[in-house]
Order: C-alpha cells, then sequence, then structure tokens
C-alpha cells in the first residue's frame, strides 16, 4: 500500500499541472465565449472524446494488462499483443473514415445545433492514427510500470497541449477552442512519439510483423469494453445536454456544464493513480481473495482522499467560480452539492469494477456500462423536465449509486 500512497503523491504533480491547465482554459473559455459557448464546446468534446476513445480501445487497458503480464518475459513476448492492438486500430479507422465523411454533416445539426459544425468530426477523424499511437505507447510504458516516465511525459503532453489551446481560444475565441479540441489528442500523441524515440522497446520489429488469432481475440475483448465506455457515457452527456438545452437554454447548460468540468478535472486526482498503479497492479492478481484484499486496501486510502477534496471543493465553490469563471456562472454554486456526492460514490464503484478490466469480464462490463447509460438517461428524461439543472445532477447520483450496488455484490461473480 505504501507503493500506492507513493505512485498518488508522484501523480500530484502532474494532477495540479492537469487540474491547472484544465481550469486555465474553463477560465479561457468563460471569458471568451460565455456559458452558451462553453455548453457548446462541451458537446463538441464530449463528441470528441468518444471518437477518441473508440480508435484508443485496442490501445489502452488491454495493452496496459498484457504488458504488465508478460514483462518479466521480454519485449518479444510483448510485441504480440502491440502488434494485435495497431491491426486494432487500422480495421476501426478504416470504418469510421468513410461513416464520418457521410455523416458528419447530420451529426453535427444533431448535437451540435448547426451543419457548420461537420468539419469537426472530418478532422478528428483524420487524426485519430496519430492519437492512438500516442496512447499505444503510454500505456506499454504504464504496463512496463515505468511509472516516473509516464507521469513526465503526460505532464509534458498535457502542458504542451494546453498552451496550445489557450493559445487558439484566446486568438480566435470560440473557433479556437473548436480547432484546439480537435488537434489535442493528435498533438500529444506526436509529442509521445518524439519523446520515446531511441527506447529499447520502439524498435520496429516490436510493432510490425505477424498478428496471431489468439492475441488478436485478446485485444478484441478490450475492444469491446474500451468501445463501450467511449460510446455509452459521452453519447449519454450529449443526450443529457441536449435535453437541458431544451428545458434551460444553453444558457444554463452552461453553468451545469462548468460544475461538470470542475467534477472531471479534479477527478484526475484519483483517475490517474488508478490507471497507474491500480489497474496493473490488479492485472498481477489472479485468485480472487487476493484481489478483494487489494480493493479493500486500496479502497482504505482512496475514500477519504477524494471525499476530503469533494468537500473542499464544495467549500470554496464561489472562490472557485470567481476564479476559474466570471460573474455570469454564479448560480452554478447551486449545483455542486448533488454532484460531487455523486463523484464519491462513482470512484467508489469504480474501485470495485477495475476487476472487470483486469480479468477481461467482457458480458459483465458491456452490461453494466450499458445498463448504467440507460438508467442515467431514463432518469434525467423524468427529473430534468421537473427539478431543471439539477434533475441531471440527480439522475447523476442515483445512476451510480445503482452501478455500484451491482458491481459490489456481483464482484465474486466477475472477477472470480
Amino acid at each position: 500500500m505504501s507503493k500506492l500512497l507513493k505512485v498518488i503523491a508522484s501523480t500530484g504533480i502532474l494532477t495540479l499541472a492537469k487540474m491547472a491547465m484544465g481550469f486555465a482554459i474553463a477560465k479561457v473559455v468563460a471569458i471568451y465565449t460565455g456559458p452558451a459557448g462553453m455548453a457548446l464546446l462541451g458537446q463538441i468534446q464530449g463528441f470528441i472524446t468518444s471518437l477518441t476513445g473508440i480508435i484508443n480501445a485496442p490501445v489502452s487497458n488491454g495493452i496496459i494488462r498484457y504488458t504488465s503480464e508478460q514483462k518479466k518475459n521480454g519485449f518479444t513476448e510483448c510485441s504480440p499483443w502491440w502488434r494485435a492492438s495497431i491491426l486494432w486500430v487500422l480495421t476501426i479507422f478504416l470504418v469510421m473514415l468513410p461513416f464520418s465523411l457521410l455523416a458528419s454533416r447530420n451529426i453535427a445539426t444533431y448535437f451540435f445545433g448547426d451543419i457548420k459544425y461537420s468539419w469537426v468530426i472530418n478532422l478528428v477523424v483524420f487524426l485519430l492514427p496519430i492519437s492512438a499511437f500516442g496512447t499505444l505507447l503510454l500505456s506499454i510504458i504504464n504496463g512496463l510500470q515505468n511509472f516516473r516516465r509516464f507521469i513526465v511525459l503526460n505532464f509534458v503532453s498535457v502542458l504542451t497541449s494546453s498552451i496550445v489551446m489557450i493559445f487558439l481560444i484566446i486568438k480566435y475565441n470560440i473557433t479556437g477552442a473548436i480547432i484546439a479540441a480537435a488537434i489535442q489528442t493528435a498533438l500529444i500523441g506526436v509529442i509521445i512519439v518524439l519523446s520515446n524515440i531511441g527506447q529499447q522497446w520502439l524498435g520496429i520489429k516490436y510493432f510490425i510483423g505477424t498478428v496471431h488469432f489468439a492475441e488478436f481475440k485478446g485485444i478484441g475483448k478490450y475492444v469491446l469494453m474500451a468501445m463501450t465506455s467511449a460510446l455509452v457515457m459521452p453519447i449519454s452527456l450529449l443526450i443529457v445536454r441536449n435535453l437541458l438545452v431544451q428545458y434551460t437554454g444553453w444558457q444554463g447548460t452552461g453553468l451545469w456544464q462548468a460544475v461538470w468540468k470542475i467534477s472531471e478535472v479534479y477527478l484526475g486526482v484519483i483517475t490517474i493513480a488508478l490507471s497507474t498503479y491500480y489497474l496493473p497492479k490488479l492485472s498481477q492478481l489472479s485468485d480472487i481473495d487476493n484481489i478483494l484484499k487489494e480493493i479493500i486496501s486500496t479502497t482504505k486510502v482512496i475514500i477519504p482522499i477524494i471525499s476530503l477534496i469533494a468537500v473542499t471543493v464544495f467549500l470554496f465553490r464561489d472562490l472557485l467560480i470567481s476564479i476559474l469563471f466570471t460573474n455570469e456562472f454564479r448560480e452554478a454554486r447551486n449545483l455542486f452539492a448533488i454532484q460531487l456526492v455523486g463523484d464519491v460514490i462513482k470512484i467508489v464503484a469504480w474501485l470495485f469494477a477495475f476487476p472487470m478490466l483486469s480479468r477481461g469480464a467482457v458480458k459483465w462490463y458491456l452490461l453494466t456500462e450499458l445498463l448504467f447509460g440507460v438508467v442515467f438517461i431514463s432518469l434525467s428524461f423524468i427529473l430534468i423536465p421537473i427539478f431543471m439543472l439539477h434533475g441531471a445532477n440527480y439522475a447523476y447520483l442515483f445512476s451510480y449509486i445503482i452501478y455500484g450496488v451491482i458491481v459490489i455484490t456481483k464482484i465474486r461473480t466477475f472477477a472470480a
């Protein structure tokens, strides 16, 4: 457990940097575009998150798991998984490219409210392979448990991409923000690739060669799980924001988006530690009792930390709004309480859900993710007309309570 604390401490600077950059971007967006611009950008970023999540599906958790399992046998034993993931990326890209070209105008009209934003979808899709290869390299580093390099590369990429994003927003307002969102993951990919040139494991022979069905199928399980995650939550949020726009307008939706952005940024404190330490650790365990022991010990560390952060955010919400946004966002202070409780429940549920990734429990993962999406959207349709902006927060909280109960009570089934 001391190793987890060390990882959390060592990721502290990275987390603070991500938080600072995230808040700086939110502040610039608030100043130059207002609540309506923030809501529109939230929609566009949500869709971009779905696209990048789909293309990154083969190069994320599966690579972390198999690299972590095989690293003791050398890079040659890891490479079949790396090559299989690249084949998956190419296959997915060849499907997504024509689809985006054909459907971008309709997608832009429905989700962004204007056909003129169809170019964003096409630009993002063209840049997806760069994003995927950068993610592959980061996942390899994570699987090799080279925590220091993983943290440094994340820090450099976040800092560089955030500076570019802020410059574009200041220079071109909402158009600059959209361009920055579209190119951000590809820019990070370029930085990651350039930073790893010369690494022993980056030899061409490890990435190009024969792909066996066993590895292709193994990575395929994680493709299904990652694609589900990439689609369910972002699309759920797109639908919920659309619903909020109907009942509260772009201005009101921007207030809700501001609170969501704060949660999204501070939750990075935990998600970075979980992706860096927790998943590789669980991947090395096969006995259910040892897995439960690791979950409980990790929960004892994580929950007090996330609870303390949530309480601090609530107590200083007025200060955060004044620093991060503008006076137009003042009414957002009333949206924090339920959102923050939902954030804590979400992390508790995630701690018990991670074995689905480490054990490759595809059916359970798909079932719980889809169930969450259906419940979140359904509750939003019921509660938003009644409670308006608060309805989205209630839907978020109740959805994660239901999700948490399921994963906690069924963990022995899917982690066995």
